[in-house]
């Protein structure tokens, strides 16, 4: 088991999928061919390098707190690509397991599509993915080497590997959207599974073409997942109710979560992993006080739970799909407003507090401005998308 587990792991095993798929680092690179050993592979790896940030301190850390060990840095890797079709397959798989996926799927599905669908997806994306990042940082597993594996995102280099977040939330949608629906809307179950598992497989080996993680790291975030699910599911139809639990209930909503990314593990360097943490929990807090006050003041039509019987799926029609493209431009309008707005008004804030420098990017790494200006942020965000956006629609006529 050991050895299988590490046979998973190996880098080989990635780049070797890249090569198959047509993918292979430029012949300046000087990467190892694939029958190199990993070791080799490493010891000749100029790739993936180590450099010191300002001061000396790791991720735009204060002055007075120990000093952390700098992050890998990507360098410019040249790679070739003789597959055209596989390189824009999964360069488009992998940006379904992206922010700007779900930044228009949850949404669009809110406004369009089922309010319903749209609580428990984000309910189930937040918690998956929550589990996924965190134990990035307390397990620490690097991501492929590069060479052999080209790396084709830069952004996420420093964070660590195991699980795949991609694969967890690509898992856990699909999942959650299938057991949500079947006894909700009448279509062929089969149809709807292997749209799941096509949905779930693209992600998953969209994670090993970009060479950002390896199999193991893979498998591990569709097992978790899995288990997560099970675990969960019998608490669902609880979940959809938390909203009416409390008038207290917003005060949980904050603090549970903004304690929770607050305290959010430590990194040996900085890396993106406690900012996109921070902007999933507060956009799902958000969204979940969102819910309470549409309640709480009965401001907008409350997402119906069970259904008086098995809805069909209505055709699409030019009226149906203008109606739903306006709806999402307006939506996306005002919640990109609501942002910009909250994120200068929040960071202008923390900076005059903490008297740093405005525009300094590397104060916003800093622990207490990086998570409160996130989190405010999101959880506006959040809030806008299910109480205001909605009432603009109302007042625009558009419902």
């Amino acid at each position: 088991m050991a050895e299988l587990l590490r046979s998973l792991q190996d880098s080989q095993l990635v780049a070797r999928f890249q090569r198959r798929c047509g993918l292979f680092p430029a012949p300046d690179e000087g990467a190892p061919e694939d029958d190199a050993s990993p070791a080799e592979g490493a010891a000749r790896a100029p790739g993936v390098g180590r450099h010191p940030t300002a001061n000396g301190k790791g991720g735009g850390e204060p002055a007075n707190r120990p000093c952390r060990a700098p992050a890998p840095q990507a360098y410019g890797q040249k790679y070739v690509v003789k597959n055209y079709f596989y390189y824009y397959l999964f360069r488009f798989s992998a940006a379904l397991g992206q922010e700007v996926f779900f930044i228009t799927f949850l949404p669009f599905t809110h406004w369009n599509i089922d309010p319903y669908l749209s609580r428990r997806l984000i309910i189930i994306w937040v918690l998956v993915m929550y589990i996924g990042q965190v134990a990035k940082d307390i397990l620490k597993w690097p991501r492929p080497s590069s060479p052999p594996v080209v790396q084709l995102e830069k952004r996420v280099v420093a964070e660590y590997g195991m699980p795949s977040t991609h694969a967890m939330a690509a898992t856990a949608i699909s999942s959650t959207l299938l057991l949500s629906t079947m006894d909700r809307y009448q279509y062929p179950f089969v149809l709807g599974l292997m749209m799941a598992v096509v949905f779930s497989t693209l992600v998953c080996l969209s994670r090993l073409y970009t060479g950002m993680h390896t199999v193991l790291d893979v498998l591990g975030g569709v097992l978790i997942t899995m288990v997560l699910i099970v675990l969960t599911y019998p608490a669902w139809t609880l979940m959809d109710r938390l909203e009416s639990a409390s008038p207290l209930f917003p005060v949980c909503a904050i603090v549970v979560p903004f304690f929770l990314c607050y305290n959010h593990p430590v990194s040996d360097y900085y890396s993106p992993t406690r900012a996109d943490t921070t902007t999933i929990v507060a956009a799902g807090a958000g969204v979940t006080i969102g819910f309470w006050i549409n309640h709480f003041f009965q401001l907008v039509s409350e997402p119906v739970d069970t259904l008086p019987a098995i809805q069909r799926i209505p055709p699409l029609t030019a009226d149906m799909l203008v109606l739903g493209l306006t709806k999402f431009t307006v939506g996306i309008g005002l919640i990109l407003l609501v942002r910009q707005l909250v994120q200068n008004l929040s960071l202008q804030v923390l900076y005059s507090w903490f008297k740093v420098v405005a525009r300094n990017k590397e104060a916003r790494r800093r622990l207490e401005i990086e998570v409160p200006y996130k989190f405010v942020t999101y959880t506006s965000v959040g809030i806008c998308a299910t109480t205001m956006v909605p009432m603009l629609h109302r007042f625009l006529g558009l419902l």
